[in-house]
């Protein structure tokens, strides 16, 4: 029986940060708050669903509610003359009630194919159309790493091709680290609900290092295994 955690919540604190980003006074505060939040992001994530929407990011203040729609369709999230975004707007201030002010912006993705969460949707959509698994997972694999990736590493579970035993299929290419906190591993996670069932995608990909541990090249003159001589500030005008 394995030991595996998500590589997001794992690296909380050390190169990830929250997803909502707000303080509550007291557990009553705390428990709408949460409530709110995660009715928030199931109705963003429904009426966005061909918007390519890889995460939602809340932040809150006293009498303010910040949401950061990150997306790689940032033209289906407007709208015609941003009726979508307007309509939105209305949907989601219902929520947090007229008592908070409410701005929604969003960041537009420049490459899908390093976002786990883009790949796994893109790869549940393909199971659902009816597409070869091996070939959609051998395509996802391939884009990715042609976008720059250094690794990655695709599962798909349940009943592949409409078979009546459940099985998984994992294609994998380059590195990913898992346990090495330096490394910039995102994880995303979909589901493709077919006739035959659920079947279950799982993404990781390693999108380099964060912090280089290379060491400097040593001064000239400088003895091997010696300290490096201190840099000096420069003086202040």
């Amino acid at each position: 029986m394995g030991h595996k955690v998500n590589p997001i919540c794992l690296r909380l604190g050390i190169s990830r940060g929250w997803r909502s980003r707000w303080f509550a006074p007291d557990k009553q505060t705390f428990r709408r708050y949460l409530h709110e939040d995660r009715t928030i992001k199931e109705l963003l994530l429904k009426e966005l669903a061909s918007a390519a929407v890889s995460r939602v990011v809340i932040e809150r203040s006293p009498e303010r509610v910040h949401v950061i729609i990150h997306t790689a369709r940032p033209g289906i999230v407007i709208g015609r003359r941003g009726e979508n975004i307007q309509r939105l707007q209305e949907a989601v201030q219902k929520i947090v009630g007229s008592q908070q002010q409410l701005k929604i912006d969003y960041v537009e993705i420049s490459n899908p194919a390093l976002e786990a969460q883009l790949v796994a949707d893109s790869l549940a959509f393909q199971l659902e159309k009816r597409i070869a698994f091996r070939r959609a997972m051998k395509r996802a694999v391939q884009q990715s790493m042609d976008s720059g990736a250094k690794g990655i590493r695709v599962i798909c579970d349940g009943r592949l091709a409409g078979a009546e035993m459940t099985r998984r299929e994992v294609y994998r290419a380059g590195t990913v680290p898992l346990s090495t906190f330096r490394s910039d591993i995102d994880f995303g996670m979909g589901t493709a609900r077919t006739t035959a069932g659920c079947i279950g995608t799982k993404v990781w990909i390693c999108r380099g290092d964060l912090v280089s541990l290379e060491r400097r090249a040593p001064s000239r003159g400088a003895r091997p295994g010696s300290a490096p001589a201190p840099t000096t500030a420069p003086a202040a005008p």
